[in-house]
């Protein structure tokens, strides 16, 4: 059965929007989804599905959570295969040294990807910032905090993405290719 990690876009970040992720692995189990883990707290999970598309679980997943937990949560879902495909392209995952200053930019489609490139005109060196097949990456060497493009994308700029920092996107690849997904995290 195929796997797949759901993003979730701006939870449990201060005070708002707060998901226990016991709550969420819950929720996609009700929704028939198998061998659910999550990873951290901050709305990461990894599931099996036995059919379905990608837009269709994130729009399935983000329903639910407006139905169940009365809270309107943007959801990407990417496959295993893309995961991985994700962590084979990043061009700048050796030259960050700190994987806390390595922005992994998903979204949903293709489209969303190349409407990033307003984000380049932010981006002041050392930083550095690309938009590949899969993902854009965003290497912030003083930090994220410091980084123009980076509050853009973690705002109202990157409102159709998530981003997750390389050393969770490193967690989420160990956790989707486990042969069995069985733990929680977060």
């Amino acid at each position: 059965m195929p796997k797949f990690v759901a993003l979730l876009r701006g939870i449990n970040v201060g005070k708002a929007k707060r998901v226990p992720m016991a709550d969420l692995r819950d929720l996609l189990a009700e929704l028939g989804y198998t061998d659910v883990a999550t990873l951290l707290n901050s709305g990461n999970v990894v599931f099996r599905a036995t059919h379905g598309m990608q837009t269709k679980h994130a729009e399935g997943i983000a329903a639910a959570i407006s139905e169940k937990l009365k809270m309107e949560v943007p959801v990407i879902v990417k496959s295993a295969k893309e995961l991985l495909a994700i962590v084979s392209e990043n061009q700048l995952a050796e030259q960050a040294t700190h994987h806390s200053h390595l922005l992994v930019v998903f979204a949903q489609n293709s489209a969303t990807l190349s409407g990033l490139g307003a984000v380049e005109s932010l981006v002041v060196p050392p930083e550095q910032f690309l938009i590949g097949k899969n993902a854009a990456y965003l290497h912030c060497a003083t930090g994220i905090l410091e980084s123009k493009a980076g509050e853009a994308l973690l705002g109202k700029a990157g409102k159709s993405v998530t981003t997750r920092n390389w050393a969770t996107v490193l967690k989420l690849q160990a956790l989707i290719s486990e042969p069995s997904i069985s733990r929680a995290e977060g």
